[in-house]
């Protein structure tokens, strides 16, 4: 078998025959809004919140099409059985490695999402970066606009819902509990054309995506990273009231 069609077979047996059937059974996921929205070809980006590491396991489940996910490369690079299982395992979910390193690295990571879409397949992304350290959505990275530019394809907001629930943060055993997902219609911004090197475009793109994820999951918005919110103390940062600022709309 080729190194290019084995992600294929894992990525099939995966979804529905080793993993898909027990993640049907135990969380009966439905995408419950916006289906029509993926599109049946092409290359788009499926830009979702992030709440737990399951939501790479369930969006992909209840797509007829592939969705492939940038995955650090630690996943990749083990030794040993262990090593190779979880290489196996993360290339069947339709995961792919990226180094962020280092300044070039990131680049690569970004390189490579561009390819992706034009090769005329779904990314899956979280503009957040990182999971939700407590539910709430947090301030999006510009990387998901310039790939967007870059490439010239559609962006497609995705709300996930009870991920958190079903593989809560630090959890080792997954518990059953409904999942639910939302698609929204895609984001254009062909208008913005031959402008991913102005940074003050890719924030305005990503503030607009933003601002799609929190209409479309309801979560409450908190203009920080949650990479920075998760260096802060335990009970550092006060719940509720209205965020400092939301997202940019389009008019925004």
């Amino acid at each position: 078998m080729s190194r290019e069609a084995l992600p294929k077979v894992l990525y099939w047996l995966m979804k529905h025959v080793l993993l898909g059937p027990i993640l049907r059974l135990f969380f009966q996921p439905k995408i419950i809004e916006g289906a029509e929205n993926i599109p049946e070809d092409g290359g788009a980006i499926l830009a979702s919140n992030h709440l737990a590491v399951s939501d790479s396991f369930f969006l992909p489940l209840m797509l007829s099409r592939r969705v492939t996910f940038p995955a650090k490369i630690e996943y990749f690079t083990g030794t040993g059985v262990k090593g190779k299982l979880q290489k196996w395992f993360f290339s069947g979910v339709g995961q792919v490695p990226i180094d962020r390193s280092s300044a070039s690295a990131a680049q690569g990571a970004l390189d490579t999402g561009v390819r992706i879409v034009r090769e005329g397949k779904l990314l899956g992304i979280y503009p957040e970066g990182t999971r939700s350290p407590d539910g709430r959505l947090y301030k999006g990275k510009v990387g998901v606009a310039w790939i967007a530019l870059e490439s010239g394809v559609p962006v497609i907001p995705v709300a996930m819902f009870g991920t958190d629930k079903a593989n809560p943060i630090g959890s080792r055993m997954w518990k059953p509990h409904p999942i639910r997902i939302k698609i929204g219609k895609p984001l254009d911004f062909s208008r913005y054309e031959g402008l991913s090197g102005d940074r003050f475009v890719l924030r305005s793109i990503t503030d607009e995506i933003m601002y799609a994820l929190m209409e479309l999951s309801g979560q409450e918005y908190v203009d920080v990273y949650a990479a920075k919110a998760k260096e802060q103390p335990a009970g550092g940062q006060q719940r509720g009231g209205k965020p400092d600022r939301v997202p940019e709309t389009k008019a925004g």
